[in-house]
């Protein structure tokens, strides 16, 4: 076992019904993956992968820290007895390792049983919310084309009514982007005080994936030699994604600090005081963060999920291997390698990191293939929040909590938060 291995982590997304679920949003890239299983195929993990999957993930750890990672599809479809049995087969493990379970879930299953488990076993659930009933029945419906918003909300109730540890991730589509004080206020008003942002991306298909049955496109280096840049109308733009989180920013710096956290912001923060990123999209390399199919095929990411990016099988293969020849084939090392000379120059590569190579398939000022579609938010994005994010830091440095901040910036001290961030950008460009 090399170096990278012993201080790199594995982290599995666990797919136990596939892409089974029991809505049918507009924008999710993952239903349309049954396609590629025979008609008629069981999407339920069985016993026998489950067992390998539990044993393997947690032997071929190298941190102390094992995160299981539940979704779907819809994970809560395959039923409470089958996550009493992940408990039950992980039980043995406990004194050799941490083991931490998540759920990510559309709540809407969710009953007074089930929260008493998850609180018991302390899941973390990740509630999908977009927002409220008109921002998330935009996009969020069920199989009869019913918003989902009843209930999800009566699923958050009860998440917190039972203190389940609890965030939401909030889908940022292209309806969505043009109302963010609404959305996020609305989260604020029903308690949330933990949100991630994640924006909604998809390509119309091209050859590769019509071949395979599939209505949106793969990862841009699929179609590599037949570039398609032509995004569904539920995607978001890449500028008002930039100026919705600016928004929500600016009201959170001078309300929220300390109180509600927006993992988008952390992320930001987290980069600027030089930590390497906790998530994929904003890391340098990717390749260690797999996702695992019902039936135990194990493939490079959640996004990848194609034949071409298949790495094996939970029960015929080494899982420490395939991740590493996964990583050094290129998967992993060229999100960093194949950024364009756009990004290279860019003052704000250091938060971005080019983003997610799926979404990898806009061409740069400089004429270059390889610019990620969001790149014109990102940086608006980035270059306004640096005057807090340097503030914020300073603070930090200094014993104090990045709260202070607040006290800042609409204060007296505001102007000097826009003269100091100018300045230290002067001298990097010294």
């Amino acid at each position: 076992m090399n170096a990278e291995t012993q201080i790199s982590g594995l982290h599995i997304v666990a797919k136990p019904v596939g892409s089974i679920c029991n809505l049918d949003c507009d924008y999710c890239f993952y239903l349309e993956k049954q396609s590629l299983y025979d008609e008629g195929a069981n999407f339920r993990m069985s016993d026998d992968v489950l067992v390998a999957f539990i044993r393997t993930y947690i032997e071929s750890q190298p941190t102390p820290v094992v995160e299981f990672v539940w979704q779907g599809g819809e994970p809560t479809l395959i039923g409470l007895g089958f996550y009493r049995r992940v408990i039950e087969l992980q039980g043995p493990y406990a004194g050799q390792k941490t083991i931490r379970n998540s759920l990510q879930t559309n709540g809407t299953l969710l009953d007074d049983e089930w929260c008493l488990f998850l609180k018991q076993h302390n899941f973390m659930v990740g509630l999908s919310l977009d927002g409220p009933r008109e921002v998330h029945d935009r996009y969020r419906k069920d199989h009869q084309g019913k918003g989902s918003f009843e209930e999800v909300i009566r699923g958050l109730r009860l998440l917190q009514k039972h203190g389940v540890e609890y965030n939401v991730m909030a889908s940022v589509g292209r309806e969505t982007a043009r109302r963010p004080l609404e959305t996020y206020r609305f989260l604020k008003e029903e308690g949330v005080e933990f949100i991630q942002f994640v924006p909604i991306i998809e390509r119309l298909p091209g050859s590769a994936e019509e071949q395979l049955g599939l209505d949106l496109a793969g990862p841009a280096v699929l179609d590599r030699d037949e570039p398609n840049i032509t995004v569904t109308d539920w995607s978001v733009i890449p500028e008002e994604y930039g100026d919705f989180l600016i928004a929500i920013y600016e009201d959170w710096v001078r309300n929220d600090v300390g109180k509600t956290f927006v993992m988008n912001f952390e992320w930001a923060l987290n980069a600027w005081i030089g930590n390497s990123s906790p998530v994929c999209i904003h890391a340098k390399r990717c390749g260690r963060s797999v996702a695992i199919e019902h039936d135990g095929d194990l493939f490079a990411c959640d996004h990848y999920v194609y034949p071409n990016y298949r790495l094996g099988n939970i029960l015929t293969d080494d899982l420490l291997t395939i991740v590493n020849k996964s990583c050094q084939d290129g998967f992993g090392v060229e999100k960093e390698t194949a950024l364009p000379r756009w990004c290279l120059e860019c003052e704000v590569l250091a938060a971005c990191q080019g983003g997610c190579p799926k979404h990898r398939f806009a061409q740069s000022p400089y004429e270059e293939p390889g610019l990620h579609y969001l790149c014109a938010g990102y940086k608006k994005f980035f270059q306004h929040i640096r005057k807090y994010l340097h503030a914020m830091a300073t603070l930090l440095e200094h014993g104090f909590p990045a709260s202070e901040v607040m006290k800042a910036v609409d204060g007296p001290l505001a102007l000097n938060l826009e003269a100091r961030d100018s300045d230290r950008r002067t001298s990097q460009h010294d």
